[in-house]
């Protein structure tokens, strides 16, 4: 039994996710030695060193994620103590939480900062999954199979939204818009939610319209149009990446030997790592880590339709989406197709929450897997097994 699922582990996702958080321990090396003697007055491999410690956090959690079973996530108890203690974490960050980035988003624990955000965002990927498939049987009953689950949702994005965290808010309501649409909601029923959420959405734009239309947040959307009118003052960050790519070429500059990292691009570490990765490694450094992101969403999503459980399956939607929805809104903010937003790339730059929640979630993912590769190879040999010792009695009583 033991041995039978131990082979059924995808080691290929295993592979993709490992080798992609150790790239990352390399570059956020790379990228901010000069940041942490510049900047912070630290030594050079501070950020290093402490990531290090989030990577073997996060390994230690992929782990026991991998190893759980998935299913026992949907129990009430499960979803009632998530439920509760996110929304408990959320508030009490009103009353203890440490302001960062004009944002009330952390608890501060001596020289550690943890988002609980983060985490939520994983909370509502195993809330909704859970919910949806338990509402399976009439989930195309809006009152009763489509609207309850969203509650939480809505509590969640709120508490986040008062922080401010417009970005964290705008990443959860995407991914949570694939659980639902994959969910098997028919067409009528989302054009329903579709109406219900603008009609919700007006009240809450009003509410905190002072928040969402600062002229800073403008002013990023008249940045996208000409950088470089403003590279002085509000386009500094993204002309900065513009050079920092556009040194790299096809081959880069040479590990460790970057040039905008030295002063010149703010947050090199964290949101415009993969800008030092361009200009460092080139093109091939950003092949690796774009074609590797690309395997772990699509293997996600992959595991999705091969799972015959509808939570396991809502699960991996979820995750996979996460992952992909991130990646995706990080580099076109680098790149300047959409105004940048502050949101990390996943497995890739520094930070110890988004790490955690997503060797956690990657855990959850890979366990979904398992079960799933588990199911597929020895229900089959149970199949022939039965049918050979059908075969067998066939052959003895016709030979007797």
């Amino acid at each position: 039994m033991f041995k039978k699922i131990v082979k059924s582990y995808d080691y290929t996702l295993i592979i993709a996710i490992t080798l992609l958080s150790l790239f990352s321990l390399i570059m956020v090396y790379s990228a901010s030695m000069a940041t942490a003697v510049e900047r912070y007055g630290v030594s050079s491999d501070y950020f290093y060193q402490k990531q290090k410690l989030f990577l073997l956090c996060g390994a230690f959690f992929f782990v026991i994620t991998a190893l759980f079973p998935y299913k026992a996530l949907k129990s009430k108890k499960v979803l009632i103590t998530i439920v509760f203690s996110s929304i408990f974490i959320l508030m009490a960050l009103f009353l203890f939480g440490h302001v960062a980035g004009n944002a009330q988003s952390w608890f501060k624990i001596g020289p550690f900062s943890i988002q609980p955000a983060e985490f939520v965002k994983l909370c509502v990927i195993i809330y909704l999954s859970a919910q949806y498939a338990k509402k399976q049987e009439y989930i195309n009953e809006f009152k009763k199979g489509v609207i309850p689950p969203l509650v939480y949702l809505g509590v969640v994005c709120i508490l986040i939204a008062i922080q401010p965290d417009f970005g964290t808010v705008e990443l959860i309501l995407l991914f949570s818009g694939a659980i639902i649409i994959s969910s098997g909601i028919n067409i009528k029923n989302l054009s329903k939610l579709g109406t219900l959420g603008v009609i919700v959405l007006i009240p809450f734009f009003l509410l905190f319209y002072n928040k969402i239309f600062t002229s800073t947040r403008m002013n990023r959307f008249e940045i996208l149009k000409d950088p470089f009118k403003f590279q002085e003052t509000s386009g500094y960050h993204l002309v900065n990446s513009y050079i920092a790519i556009g040194n790299g070429g096809i081959n880069g500059l040479g590990l460790g030997k970057g040039i905008e990292k030295l002063g010149y691009l703010p947050e090199s570490h964290t949101d415009f790592i993969m800008a030092v990765i361009a200009e460092e490694l080139g093109i091939w450094g950003v092949g690796f880590v774009i074609i590797t992101l690309a395997y772990i969403v699509l293997r996600g999503i992959y595991i999705a339709l091969q799972c015959k459980d509808p939570f396991g399956s809502l699960l991996a939607i979820g995750i996979s989406s996460m992952i992909g929805i991130q990646a995706f809104v990080n580099l076109a903010g680098i790149s300047g197709l959409i105004p940048l937003t502050g949101v990390p790339l996943p497995f890739v730059s520094y930070g110890g929450s988004s790490l955690i929640q997503l060797a956690i979630a990657a855990g959850i993912l890979v366990n979904v897997s398992m079960f799933v590769n588990y199911e597929k190879k020895y229900k089959k040999q149970r199949k022939q097994n039965a049918e050979n010792i059908v075969n067998r009695k066939n052959i003895y009583y016709l030979t007797k």
